[in-house]
């Protein structure tokens, strides 16, 4: 299997409309040049993971702009497409039976969410995550944003995905729920600032060995809101052994990988077996 994590820069001075016109484009490229099954691009590519007076200025329905153009991008390609996160606008009554809407301020009558689209070959949605954990504390995404709830798997004929989003990678617990559900490959999009660097390296190689699945870990490069990226996307296998790892600019890391492994290492090394907690 063969997987390209999109190390999107994201400029300031380029709007939603232009990066998302360029992203379409080299999903094509890359497609027809690497020949991926999977594309992963980052969270909140659109806006940037940093700027948050953008998240409800440039807040879209789930079926709207991004979702029209990935869709689009990915049956044109052929391609499974992780097409990162977006920030998702909720009418406030919609999102009011959700846990974690209530302590979500409301924008002109919308909650928003940092949400994950995921679509099949034929440009269907295969599946959208919200992500669960909020990035923050007082500030910033954890307190603009509602968070979800739902633990989300993903069936491609190879693999079963299991999605999780940037600061989701600090919670082990969320994983070992996605192992359950059956996932053998992670997919973590991001948007991880650079001053934490060591922290993104540590935490995938963790999660992968911890669970013993790959992990295909895709941050952003470029500056968001004055908050250097970290970039440096990587692939790890389920021994937690790096496969590829990309510098920190703007970039296409393409790795393949035989996702039977993350069975033979369960079989071979039967840790997951001795659980208790």
């Amino acid at each position: 299997m063969r997987a390209s994590l999109f190390q999107i820069a994201v400029d300031e001075n380029e709007s939603v409309v232009s990066r998302r016109d360029r992203v379409s484009g080299m999903i094509a490229d890359v497609s027809r040049e690497q020949r991926p099954d999977l594309v992963v691009l980052p969270e909140l590519w659109t806006t940037g993971a940093f700027a948050y007076e953008l998240f409800a200025a440039e807040a879209e329905p789930l079926h709207g702009a991004t979702y029209d153009a990935m869709a689009k991008a990915a049956r044109d390609a052929g391609v499974w497409l992780h097409a990162g996160s977006i920030p998702e606008r909720v009418p406030a009554g919609e999102a009011d039976a959700a846990p974690g809407a209530a302590d979500a301020p409301v924008h002109d009558g919308h909650v928003l969410y940092n949400t994950s689209l995921v679509f099949t070959p034929e440009g269907d949605l295969a599946a959208s995550y919200r992500k669960i954990h909020r990035f923050g504390f007082d500030k910033g995404e954890a307190v603009l944003m509602g968070a979800g709830h739902d633990l989300v798997t993903v069936r491609m004929p190879e693999t079963t995905l299991g999605i999780a989003t940037c600061y989701d990678l600090r919670f082990p617990e969320l994983f070992r729920g996605l192992v359950d559900a059956g996932a053998d490959t992670f997919v973590v999009p991001a948007g991880w600032p650079e001053r934490r660097r060591a922290h993104w390296s540590l935490l995938a190689r963790a999660r992968a060995v911890e669970d013993q699945a790959f992990l295909l870990a895709c941050g952003t490069a470029g500056t968001h809101a004055g908050i250097p990226q970290a970039g440096h996307s990587v692939a790890v296998d389920p021994w937690g052994e790096v496969l590829s790892e990309a510098d920190g600019g703007e970039t296409v890391l393409t790795v393949d990988f035989d996702p039977t492994a993350a069975a033979t290492a369960r079989d071979r090394f039967p840790v997951l077996r001795d659980r208790v907690l």
